[in-house]
């Protein structure tokens, strides 16, 4: 028995829990709090892809469809799931290997995955003519993830046809979440009988609440795809046990429900909570659990509810938010970690660390440290509230989180990592010899030098993904994104050449934005991809949000908002563009010249053949990335920077060399590394110098020492150090990598 249980509804992702409920458990513990948590989403998947759960499945389709049992005849359904009808037992008997294998248990089964006469195929396996080339590299193991992906998406779409149209595997009924403005169409499907995967659902829900028998529910809503099944929960509790009280936070009603006015929601849920959750939680539960049974809630943060049938907006503790140094460690305690099923949707290796493998979430730092986006909901806590975490806390974390998980892989979610803060966890991880895998989210800014990116490599960073947004200048200050393109496009370099994967979200529509910049735009990708300092990239179109900058002061960027009445959900806002170009036309070229790009092909073609409509010939040079590329950086003398050695001692040969009758000890210092090797030769006392400073500078060493320390040591002895710093030999070992700078 627990007294709070803690619920993300379906669906989120099938690879990883969703973290908000861990972070939230964790917090419960610093308070001693008990609390049981689960990821539903995942549960009803399980139930579902299974085989009793298909075998259910089929027979509920042929007692809703079959008119003649003996004739097959389905008047309604597609050929498509027609052949999935006809193959059923093929899907049952084989469903059980599939999952564990996607669960990492059946590892073997792979090469059967791989024979093409394992799996049973429909119209999703119609897109493999580049599976040789997709995986050629990446080996039999992703080869065979994929094609189990694509067999669990025949199936998906024959679910979406026959038995349930809102069905999706990482959301449920989102388009009746998304811009919903009213509640008048949810809660009049709410008022429908429950679907065939809500009764999976709630007859999963009904066995964890007898067995925890809590008294105050806690459901949090990620995204619109999990608002319906949110409400859907609610309304069962609310019908099947009145007493336990019921509580919605998360990233969605943070973003859409600050202008709640409908009061028929508090039919379904007693209290909706925003931004950080912890002490919003913390008073609720003081009032649920509290023996005085107090008739109404007292303190209260960020919290609505209904008060004599009025929604009341309730902020009125004095108690300030938790520092994130005291939230605790997540906790991920109770799910279903070994459970969870790794897809690879598509064949592109960066995409696949969205929907691959279990990672462990954690964040940098609260907020965003630029915050100053046009485009981004900046107004709001999650994004202005700016507050990083120690780096020592913060590995504290990795190391507790490894043990209690079993997995060294990490996704930092932050809005923009902040990079000295990335640099302090890489230096904190390297000190501590673990050995993690992680990504993160990062501005393009200029703070990411190649020997920054070596470091992070170092430490196990494995990708970074960015905004590029719109590849203009121009449009780029307007969004006041910090970054020119020619900044872009060195520091995505400095990451690709220390073998960091780099994935950039682009966007078009932006307000004001032409059709030549749009075109331009594409060029700039076209170049980056051609050059390989891109590997990834996602084009979307631009949406104007409420909390924005663009959102609340729509006339500054020349749009001309369509407002509607706000009792419900308020995010997305339609507009017109003054200029009146239609960018709706422009996604199918630009995601289908981005797929080529991609795969490493087309570069040659004209931009004009990736539409059906005539557009501008760009006014980019060819050669305009190459250009900033090849940009030098004058040397130059930072008596701040911090400076790290990173190799282990070097091999020490000493040799007299002589000239016109003149000669002089030297020294050779060979360098090892895992994979290469490198000599230098200095003059035998300098480089007796560097041999001693080199223990002083070592990456492991918790001290720092600065460049002009280290000029201040060596002119103690000898002469002019920038002339030695910048020596052709000392900067052979900046160069590779041996010696950096920040």
């Amino acid at each position: 028995m627990k007294d709070i249980l803690l619920i993300t509804p379906p669906f989120t992702q099938l690879n990883t829990p969703y973290p908000a409920t861990a972070y939230l458990k964790g917090f419960l513990n610093t308070k001693n709090i008990s609390a049981y948590q689960m990821d539903l989403g995942i549960e009803v998947i399980l139930e579902l892809f299974s085989k009793q759960g298909l075998t259910d499945l089929f027979q509920v389709c042929f007692a809703n469809s079959l008119k003649l049992e003996s004739s097959f005849e389905f008047n309604d359904y597609s050929e498509n799931s027609l052949r999935i009808l006809s193959l059923k037992n093929d899907y049952i008997n084989s469903i059980d290997s599939v999952v564990a294998f996607l669960q990492g248990k059946n590892p073997t089964l792979a090469r059967q995955i791989c024979s093409s006469n394992f799996l049973p195929e429909a119209s999703r396996f119609e897109q493999l003519d580049d599976m040789d080339w997709a995986f050629g590299s990446m080996g039999m193991q992703d080869k065979a993830k994929h094609l189990a992906t694509l067999y669990l998406e025949d199936l998906s779409d024959f679910i979406v046809e026959c038995i349930d149209e809102n069905f999706g595997f990482s959301r449920y009924a989102e388009r009746l979440g998304r811009s919903a403005n009213s509640f008048d169409e949810l809660y009049t499907y709410l008022q429908t009988t429950p679907t065939y995967i809500d009764k999976i659902t709630l007859k999963i829900l009904e066995k964890r609440i007898n067995e925890v028998q809590p008294k105050l529910i806690l459901i949090s809503v990620p995204f619109p795809g999990n608002l319906y099944s949110a409400f859907r929960c609610a309304q069962f509790v609310k019908n099947n046990h009145p007493d336990i009280k019921i509580s919605m936070g998360g990233g969605f009603p943070n973003t859409e429900l600050r202008d709640l006015k409908d009061s028929r929601v508090f039919e379904f849920f007693d209290f909706i909570t925003l931004d950080d959750g912890e002490l919003p939680v913390e008073l609720l539960i003081d009032y649920v659990i509290s023996t005085l049974r107090l008739e109404e809630l007292g303190e209260a943060k960020r919290t609505f509810l209904l008060e004599n049938n009025q929604v009341v907006y309730k902020n009125n503790t004095l108690r300030h938010d938790y520092k994130q140094s005291e939230v605790g460690t997540p906790d991920y305690s109770d799910l279903f970690l070994d459970k969870y099923i790794s897809v690879i949707e598509i064949a592109n290796p960066m995409h696949s660390l969205w929907s691959d493998g279990r990672w462990n979430k954690l964040t940098m730092a609260h907020g965003c440290y630029w915050g100053k986006c046009t485009f981004c909901d900046i107004s709001l806590d999650y994004i202005k509230v700016y507050e990083p975490i120690h780096a020592k806390i913060l590995v504290d974390r990795m190391e507790e989180l490894i043990l209690q998980t079993g997995e060294n892989g990490f996704h930092f979610v932050d809005e923009a990592a902040p990079p000295a803060l990335m640099r302090e966890v890489a230096l904190e991880i390297i000190r501590r010899d673990l050995v993690v895998t992680w990504w993160t989210n990062i501005r393009f800014e200029k703070s990411f030098t190649s020997d920054l990116c070596k470091l992070l490599k170092m430490s196990g960073c494995i990708a970074v993904s960015g905004g590029l947004e719109v590849a203009s200048d121009r449009l780029l200050q307007l969004i006041k994104k910090g970054v020119t393109v020619e900044q872009v496009a060195q520091v995505t370099r400095n990451f690709t050449e220390n073998g960091i994967m780099v994935h950039a979200y682009l966007m078009y529509g932006y307000p004001t934005q032409t059709v030549q910049e749009t075109v331009d735009s594409l060029e700039m990708v076209r170049q980056m991809f051609e050059l390989g300092i891109l590997q990834s990239g996602f084009w979307h179109q631009f949406a104007m949000t409420a909390h924005s900058p663009v959102g609340m002061n729509p006339a500054e960027f020349g749009i001309i908002p369509q407002l509607n009445e706000i009792t419900f959900a308020n995010n997305d806002i339609q507009f017109k563009d003054k200029t009146g170009i239609n960018h709706d036309k422009f996604s199918f070229g630009l995601k289908k010249s981005l797929f080529n790009y991609m795969h490493g092909i087309c570069f040659d073609y004209e931009l004009q053949d990736w539409f059906d409509f005539k557009i501008p010939k760009t006014k980019i040079e060819p050669d305009f990335i190459q250009n900033c590329l090849e940009k030098e950086t004058a040397f130059s003398f930072k008596p701040n920077a911090k400076i790290f050695f990173t190799a282990q001692r070097p091999l020490v040969n000493t040799f007299t060399k002589s000239k016109k009758g003149n000669s002089w000890e030297m020294m050779q210092l060979t360098f090892h590394e895992k994979t290469n090797s490198l000599s230098i030769v200095l003059e035998n006392d300098k480089g007796n110098w560097f041999l001693n400073t080199l223990d002083s500078i070592n990456i492991k060493k918790q001290s720092v020492i600065t460049l002009q320390q280290l000029k201040s040591d060596f002119e103690n002895q000898f002469e002019d150090f920038e002339l030695f710093w910048f020596s052709k030999e000392i900067v052979k070992l900046q160069n590779f990598g041996i010696l950096l700078s920040f």
